[in-house]
């Protein structure tokens, strides 16, 4: 009897799992893939002022920022790779910028004659609260890591790393900003409008965004009792999450220095991702797994034993994930038995973030400065977004 009752939804599961698989429509991946990336940032790593301006009192203005990347399987129809992307006219950039082929040049792998092995470690925090969690912080001995000693089970895969076109996954490749034009936008740059990409190497692309650069984000912070620190910020529109990092150090100058990483992730979770474009629907993910904060969220406190171990030096960034605009030519065919002939895709990916100057300001206030920090410093030079790594943390640098 029980045998009896188990072939008729064996039967129908194989019935149902057939017709998906008839159904499946086939796919050509594209000739050609284009990304935009979009950011706004602004902070101490970014920002429309000069830092001497900054420090008198002015207001800088949050730094708007397109990446943009033409990947192609094709190779240029005549002579050299040539492409452009003819923007809206609010964009203030002219008809078009170009998209440039860089030149490829080879890596040196070899280490330096007087290369010493790294000393002094690295702490690792994460979680949002007064007090560290359990099992906090984790040590990285740097000097073991430097032997091929490494902490089992540390880092992840569950953050997807989205890179697109890049040279060494294209037969040709176009970027911009380029050694050829370095123009910069404005402040009221606006991207919305009719875009066009039309080169020797590529089919023509055309779509249109109705979506704009993100708000800018302002960022502040304030000594708690008991040693933590609040980390406050303000809503962002469109913010699908938020993430925090922060690094700070000891001694920063001496060998052997403690240098302080945390994350404001609610376990133990550093994918690389997370320093990245992450797209909306990844980041609902990320929310439910207690990994990104969620919109509704401004405010987090960075425990005190990270202060304590990291001392008066810490910088923060925080990042506003953004939404995401696809395209793609031909629109995929209704029918499933046609097949889905792809020519080009098209992705335009959206973040805002800024940084701050843990305790930066109580010492302004100290220091007398007028007017208020409201986290939108800057540099005179475009400022690509800090992605920090283990690599760069066993040199010594954030980023």
């Amino acid at each position: 009897m029980i045998k009896r009752n188990l072939v008729l939804p064996i039967v129908v599961l194989a019935a149902v799992t057939g017709a998906v698989a008839q159904m499946a429509q086939k796919q050509t991946p594209p000739k050609a893939r284009y990304f935009m990336d979009v950011s706004t940032t602004s902070g101490m790593m970014g920002g429309d002022m000069n830092p001497m301006a900054m420090l008198m009192g002015g207001t800088p203005k949050p730094r708007r920022e397109v990446l943009l990347r033409l990947g192609s399987v094709l190779p240029p129809a005549d002579g050299a790779p040539k492409a452009d992307h003819f923007m809206p006219a609010s964009m203030r950039l002219g008809a078009s910028v170009p998209l440039d082929t860089p030149v490829r040049t080879p890596v040196e792998r070899s280490l330096p004659q007087n290369f010493e092995r790294p000393k002094g470690r690295l702490l690792i925090f994460w979680g949002c609260g007064p007090k560290a969690g359990a099992g906090q912080p984790v040590v990285i001995d740097f000097a073991k890591v430097a032997a091929g000693q490494f902490p089992p089970g540390l880092f992840s895969s569950n953050v997807p790393v989205e890179n697109g076109p890049m040279q060494n996954n294209s037969r040709t490749f176009g970027e911009w900003p380029n050694e050829r034009n370095r123009a910069r936008t404005k402040s009221d740059s606006s991207l919305v409008g009719e875009h066009r990409i039309a080169g020797n190497y590529s089919p023509e692309i055309k779509f249109a965004l109705d979506q704009d650069f993100m708000p800018g984000m302002q960022a502040q912070t304030q000594q708690m009792s008991g040693g933590a620190v609040a980390l406050n910020w303000n809503q962002v529109m469109g913010a699908t999450g938020y993430y925090a990092w922060l690094f700070g150090a000891k001694n920063m100058d001496s060998q052997g220095a403690d240098m302080v990483w945390w994350t404001s992730a609610g376990r133990q979770e550093f994918g690389s991702g997370l320093w990245d474009w992450l797209s909306p629907g990844t980041v609902s993910r990320l929310i439910t797994q207690n990994v990104v904060m969620p919109p509704t969220q401004t405010t987090c406190t960075i425990p005190a034993e990270v202060k304590q171990a990291a001392g008066e030096f810490m910088m923060a960034s925080l990042y506003a994930y953004g939404p995401e605009r696809n395209f793609a030519y031909p629109p995929r065919p209704a029918n499933p038995k046609t097949p889905w002939i792809v020519e080009w895709t098209a992705k335009a990916r959206f973040r805002s973030s800024t940084s701050v100057m843990v305790g930066m300001e109580e010492q302004m206030g100290r220091s007398g400065r007028r007017g208020r920090d409201d986290g939108d410093n800057s540099g005179n030079q475009p400022a690509r977004p800090c992605r920090p790594s283990l690599g760069g943390l066993l040199g010594g640098r954030a980023c």
